[in-house]
């Protein structure tokens, strides 16, 4: 039977050395990355690449092993980091408007954003006089954003029902809004 007083500690060498040196790891990689937290999470992702090595792989200067495994996750985490930025510029390059160093607001000029709210609410005041099936399939479809079969379903009538009942919703709210 165990000793449940014992505390459960690593029976890999590498991984003991780690846990003793813990503090001067995370030294380490707050004088290079400057960051407190930064070099935490790079300690906690050193001992994950430690703990799930091939237990086979043993060194002769345990204590070099980690430090090089250190700056190898270091470095891994400044390229993912470069890689982020960059996709992140491109991504910004392609689907931002800018000006000079600034982002431009892709929104609509305020007179159209007043005209699109009150075609909006025209649109849906002319959906409420709807008859109640077909404004009921109008809205699960076009509102609700369901297919064409999952609105029969929840309406319990046919696809070709429901069909008809948009295709009149349209026509009626084409010719009451002029559009």
């Amino acid at each position: 039977m165990a000793d449940l007083g014992a505390p459960p500690g690593p029976t890999d060498p590498l991984l003991e050395i780690y846990l003793e040196r813990r503090p001067n790891l995370v030294r380490f990689f707050a004088a290079r990355c400057g960051s407190l937290t930064l070099a935490e999470d790079l300690a906690q992702e050193l001992y994950v690449k430690l703990a799930t090595r091939d237990p086979a792989v043993t060194a002769e200067n345990p204590v070099a092993l980690i430090y090089r495994v250190a700056t190898n996750v270091m470095l891994d985490r400044a390229r993912g980091e470069a890689r982020a930025g960059a996709r992140d510029a491109a991504w910004r390059r392609t689907a931002h408007a800018s000006v000079g160093e600034e982002d431009v607001a892709e929104e609509a000029p305020a007179d159209e954003a007043v005209s699109s709210r009150q075609r909006l609410r025209q649109l849906v005041e002319a959906a409420a006089d709807l008859p109640p099936q077909m404004q009921r399939a109008f809205r699960l479809h076009k509102l609700e954003g369901r297919s064409h079969a999952e609105t029969a379903q929840v309406m319990g009538i046919s696809v070709k029902s429901v069909e008809k009942h948009i295709s009149a919703a349209l026509k009626t709210l084409t010719a009451r809004l002029g559009r």
